[in-house]
């Protein structure tokens, strides 16, 4: 089983090398298009980016380009549909009710939905998007929460990478992914989203 593992970790290093820096530019543009088209998985590319560029510049790249893919989705939405949106379907009774809700979200809440790492975050980009929250105050929510998201699934990538040598660090990375999910459901119970 060690040697399995040992395998596995020096094909996950010698997969990262040859790569050069195409396979991290790619990554991060995938990173902005998930924002947008939320089929790929995030943790990956953040992941890519943090074992190829370190900790600090990999952060900094999965940060930028998380919060750029997902103002870019605001925008499709703010500036192709809200318009639709207001004329067809806002004044139906239950998409009223939510959207008064949306509107009026708390900007440390907002920040907190988009920290969160099993909060949809395409659906947050949608639903602010078509909501009347204020543009500024949507890119600070993203400043700011978008660093605790990237933060968080840089560490559990890496660790996870990690845990193919170590393998009791799964048991961390386990913990730390179910308190995470355990925190975004409570705080959609309590936001009653």
């Amino acid at each position: 089983m060690n040697n399995l593992l040992s395998n596995l970790s020096d094909y996950i290093n010698t997969f990262l090398t040859n790569m050069g820096l195409f396979g991290p530019v790619i990554g991060s543009l995938l990173i902005i298009v998930e924002s947008i088209l939320p089929v790929l998985p995030l943790f990956v590319f953040i992941t890519l980016n943090f074992l190829k560029f370190g900790p600090i510049l990999g952060f900094i790249i999965s940060w930028l380009c998380t919060v750029l893919g997902c103002y870019i989705s605001f925008l499709m939405f703010r500036n192709g549909v809200q318009g639709w949106f207001e004329k067809r379907l806002r004044n139906k009774k239950g998409v009223d009710k939510a959207m008064k809700v949306i509107d009026k979200i708390k900007f440390e809440h907002l920040v907190t939905l988009l920290a969160v790492p099993f909060t949809p975050a395409f659906a947050v980009n949608i639903a602010a998007g078509l909501s009347k929250i204020d543009e500024l105050k949507y890119i600070n929510a993203l400043l700011i929460g978008k660093i605790f998201l990237v933060f968080f699934w840089g560490y559990v990538g890496t660790s996870l990478i990690e845990s193919i040598k170590h393998p009791l660090a799964l048991v961390k990375i386990f913990v730390i992914i179910l308190v995470a999910y355990i925190v975004s459901k409570l705080l959609s119970k309590k936001l009653n989203l």
